[in-house]
């Protein structure tokens, strides 16, 4: 735009300079020729002054001729400046201000002289060799009475001062011009400026909407034709700042979408290349968009089978469903969906890939099966003993008293059982269901874990067991209080069940994210035992329904295999966390960390 005005800047100037160039060329030599026509028309004046008031018929020798008229003219000359020629009507110079006149050539082919004695006046510019510069000469015919020439006077005029007086003139002229261009030139570009200062900024506003800011306008300007082309540009900068605010909110809740889906979406264009990925689709096939985006789907190291599918359905273009086992980055069930895209003209376009990760789903399932397996299991050798103990009571044991009361005390410790189990299998039903209120009050931890000890302090000491509990003597924590010391008795329970004679059970509670003035936000619950430890393949499973590392041992110990389950959704509803940490042989530590306030 700098380039545009300064070109029609220069335009402007050389227009507005050439039309004063050429009139203050036309105005110079109008007043040029004013000038001299001017100094003619007072040369002839003198002229004609000189001749009226002089003596011109003087007789003598040619000596007293010269010396009168030398004398006329050298007086002449003072009172004008000029210098002043008497020349005969032969043409013999007879006086002259400024030579001899005796050393003088004849003068009457002189151009001057001629026009004088042709039309009454003669004017003539010429180099004067005598005085070596140019001249202006004028001369006019000197007559007696009768009307006869005798004579011409002839004054002349040195250019030099003519010269003078126009380049005066000139000087004058220019400068104007100069003060002129200067002025048509400030003029020029504020008419430029203004030009195409609304183009400018017009153009601005084009480049601002081309890098997409489309809240640039263009300021208002007057109703001509650069303002509607300014008003046009502003309506389509609304219209597009429209059109792009909901293209991007599309494209926020596409991007929403694709980033929060827990399916994982991958699509591949017509040149079989991976075009799209969601962080989903990354996480279940463990590579990163940066890795797979623009490749071939061939080239994406995966597996022969995936590929395959894929293959198949760029080659039949029609939908495909299956299931298939991934064993990168984990071993995983995914269910499978490909789709052809094609557009309105109905031209194939690419696949489009949902990846569903079935794997807990089936794992669920898998699961579900065990517990009925389990619970059938757990059910049925309870009812088996009652059952083959009455029957061997009713087929006569009756009568042998010692016999009969062995068979008994077998059946209730068999119902006993059968009824721990019921009670245990009641209650995880009704924790997973949500269906237990949870009441939530400040718990003083030393005087509640002491408690929760002594419950099982008897049991600890017939094995021999050491129960030892470290915790500080100001720790509360908000919790409800009757789950909080299930989940302990049970941990206990277990640690005193698993660890052999003589060996150690320990209960101890520290805080966690302590501040500058000792207050915690969170406590750490540990149990540890130094009993037979839990193999590390186990530990996987060790919070499952019914999962028992040592089957025999669980079973005699008289477990249910529901106590650690029901501990992990009881601390979850805590909002905690558990784990565990276990070596065989050495023993096992279950670490419970729980926010203090709710």
């Amino acid at each position: 735009m700098t380039k545009f005005r300064a070109k029609l800047t220069l335009i402007l100037i050389l227009l507005i300079g050439c039309s004063m160039l050429v009139a203050g060329i036309f105005m110079a030599k109008v007043l040029e020729s004013s000038h001299v026509k001017s100094l003619q028309e007072n040369m002839e004046r003198e002229l004609h002054v000189i001749a009226s008031s002089g003596v011109w018929d003087y007789q003598g020798t040619d000596a007293e001729l010269y010396s009168y008229y030398s004398a006329q003219a050298h007086r002449l000359k003072d009172a004008t400046t000029e210098r002043l020629t008497y020349v005969r009507a032969d043409g013999k110079v007879l006086g002259d201000s400024d030579q001899p006149p005796e050393q003088m050539d004849n003068h009457l082919t002189r151009p001057e002289i001629a026009a004088a004695a042709k039309v009454g006046v003669g004017y003539v510019t010429r180099y004067s060799d005598t005085l070596k510069e140019n001249m202006l000469y004028a001369a006019i015919p000197v007559k007696n009475e009768a009307k006869v020439t005798i004579g011409y006077l002839r004054i002349s005029l040195s250019l030099a001062q003519v010269d003078k007086s126009i380049r005066s003139l000139w000087y004058f002229l220019i400068s104007g011009l100069l003060i002129l261009f200067v002025i048509a030139g400030i003029v020029s570009y504020r008419i430029a400026k203004g030009i195409t200062r609304p183009i400018e900024r017009m153009t601005k506003v084009a480049q601002q909407i081309t890098n997409l800011n489309y809240e640039s306008r263009v300021p208002a300007y007057r109703n001509d034709e650069v303002g509607q082309l300014g008003q046009a540009i502003n309506r389509m900068s609304e219209s597009l700042q429209g059109q792009m605010a909901r293209i991007q909110e599309n494209e926020r809740r596409l991007q929403g979408v694709m980033e929060n889906m827990m399916s994982g979406i991958m699509m591949i264009d017509r040149e079989e290349r991976i075009m799209l990925l969601n962080p989903s689709a990354e996480a279940i096939l463990g590579f990163t968009s940066q890795e797979l985006l623009g490749k071939k789907y061939n080239e994406a190291k995966q597996q022969y089978d995936f590929t395959k599918m894929i293959q198949e359905c760029i080659e039949l273009q029609e939908p495909i469903s299956d299931e298939m086992m991934f064993y990168y980055p984990a071993e995983r069930i995914l269910d499978i969906h490909l789709s052809p895209i094609a557009h309105e003209d109905e031209e194939w376009s690419g696949v489009l890939i949902v990846l569903h990760d079935i794997t807990a789903v089936r794992r669920l399932e898998r699961m579900r099966s065990e517990f009925v397996a389990n619970v059938s299991h757990e059910l049925k050798t309870p009812i088996a003993a009652v059952k083959g103990f009455a029957e061997t009571l009713l087929a006569g044991a009756l009568n042998d008293k010692e016999t009969a009361v062995s068979f008994l005390q077998i059946i209730f410790d068999e119902s006993e059982r059968l009824n721990r189990l019921i009670g245990d299998i009641l209650e995880l039903s009704k924790i997973e269901s949500k269906r237990i209120p949870m009441n939530f009050s400040p718990v003083y931890l030393p005087e509640f874990l002491e408690r929760s000890l002594s419950v099982l302090r008897k049991e600890a000491e017939k094995k021999h067991i050491e129960l030892t509990m470290t915790v500080e003597d100001d720790m509360y924590i908000e919790a409800d209080e009757d789950r909080l010391r299930q989940i302990i008795i049970n941990l206990l329970s277990n640690g005193i069940a698993y660890t052999q004679d003589g060996g150690k059970v320990k209960l101890r509670v520290e805080p966690l994210e302590t501040n500058a003035d000792g207050d915690y936000e969170r406590l750490r619950i540990i149990v540890s035992d130094t009993g037979m430890g839990i193999p590390k393949k186990d530990l996987p499973r060790i919070f499952e329904r019914f999962y028992r590392v040592d089957k025999a041992r669980s079973r005699s110990s008289g477990g249910t295999g529901l106590g650690l389950s029901i501990v992990k959704h009881l601390v979850e509803m805590h909002k905690g966390t558990i784990r565990v940490e276990s070596e065989v042989g050495v023993g096992t530590k279950f670490i419970i960390e729980l926010p203090v306030i709710h």
